[in-house]
């Protein structure tokens, strides 16, 4: 029958190497809904619902709009569903914002040159307007944020794991970006737009796109654990010295003139498992 994924060979008529490529990277997301207890039942409905709003969006003829007969053709999805799946609220992908501010907070931390020592460290900030003047928690936050007081923000930040308080009544940033070591409703909006838009950017290069997105990794199996841990502890240091200078620069300002508003995302990421034994040594793919 078309449209079947049994068996999942050449028969299928889809390319196997599309269907290795999409099960590897839904194994993870399997993974994650299964962790939190979303069963396929809720996972079909969810998936209906993302092909509905990507046959909407992206596949319209001539940019008119996209009847329900026509989406569920390209879809599959039963008529009545697209009719009520479209009827539904949007839900905006934007990060939370809480998340959103600690992110504007962290980048106008990393990106002032006040705020770090002589070798380039971040500095740990005082706590109060009183004990640091322009170079205080408080004052950073006023800097970014006129409707919240910096007390809520540092207490939401120790919650966290993002800041802590060190013996002088200084806040210490745990991490070179704001990338929360507990709460996790913060940890999956990051997930939800990191992910993503590493998902699109892949996506629009294999699909095609004129311009490639800058889209690169290094893979080697069979090395030791302790080699690993080195690069990984390199990853960690040359790769937020790339997205903190990034960040730097993103804050000058714009003299550009454009009307436009684009947004981008740059990210760097590191992944590591043990491999079984018969695995090919010394193997580089």
């Amino acid at each position: 029958m078309p449209g079947t994924l049994e068996p999942m060979d050449n028969e299928s008529g889809f390319p196997p190497a599309l269907i290795a490529a999409l099960r590897r990277v839904l194994n993870p997301v399997a993974r994650l809904m299964l962790a939190r207890g979303l069963t396929l039942p809720m996972a079909v409905e969810l998936l209906k619902r993302v092909f509905v709003e990507v046959a909407d969006r992206d596949f319209r003829l001539e940019g008119k709009p996209a009847t329900d007969s026509r989406i569920s053709l390209l879809t599959g999805v039963h008529r009545k569903d697209v009719r009520r799946l479209r009827q539904l609220p949007h839900v905006e992908a934007a990060l939370p914002p809480k998340v959103s501010l600690g992110a504007q907070l962290v980048g106008a931390w990393l990106a002032n040159p006040r705020f770090r020592d002589a070798g380039g460290r971040i500095k740990p900030l005082a706590r109060t307007a009183k004990a640091g003047g322009e170079d205080s928690f408080e004052a950073l936050v006023a800097a970014v944020s006129k409707d919240i007081r910096a007390r809520p923000v540092l207490d939401e930040w120790l919650r966290l794991g993002v800041a802590s308080l060190n013996a002088e009544d200084e806040v210490v940033l745990n991490t070179a970006a704001f990338v929360p070591q507990e709460g996790f409703d913060e940890k999956l909006a990051y997930l939800g737009m990191n992910l993503g838009d590493h998902a699109a950017a892949a996506t629009d290069n294999v699909l095609g796109r004129a311009d490639p997105w800058f889209e690169r990794s290094v893979h080697y199996r069979s090395l030791s654990a302790e080699r690993v841990a080195q690069l990984r502890g390199r990853l960690d240091q040359e790769g937020m010295r790339l997205l903190t200078g990034l960040n730097a620069e993103a804050r000058l300002p714009d003299g550009a003139g454009s009307p436009e508003c684009v947004r981008f995302t740059a990210g760097v990421y590191f992944y590591s498992e043990r491999m079984p034994p018969s695995a090919g040594e010394g193997d580089p793919t």
